[in-house]
């Protein structure tokens, strides 16, 4: 099975509210088997420009299971708080095949 995973690169515009939702996310990854890789930190832009000022990498073992976790009720009930208080964007990213 190829993994996947979630990308997000967002500006946090308001903290205090942000980091309400940042503190229940970790909750609504364990039913999907998601991981966090990568979680705000030091970054250096090598090339590009980029949009935001914070990113996240969350791992997954599908692209299904990342799909069905972004969807879910558990994560629906708090992204509110991310889209209204952060610019940025998630996406998923279908990882590769170990053999690749």
């Amino acid at each position: 099975m190829t993994k996947a995973y979630i990308i997000g690169n967002n500006t946090i515009i308001k903290k205090k509210e942000y980091a309400e939702y940042a503190a229940k996310v970790p909750q609504t990854l364990k039913k999907y088997n998601g991981r966090f890789l990568a979680r705000g930190g030091d970054t250096v832009t090598l090339d590009g420009e980029p949009t935001g000022n914070r990113n996240v990498i969350i791992e997954f073992p599908s692209f299904e299971m990342a799909k069905a976790w972004y969807f879910s009720k558990e994560y629906q009930e708090v992204v509110h708080k991310r889209l209204h208080n952060a610019d940025g964007y998630l996406l998923i990213a279908e990882g590769i095949n170990d053999g690749e």
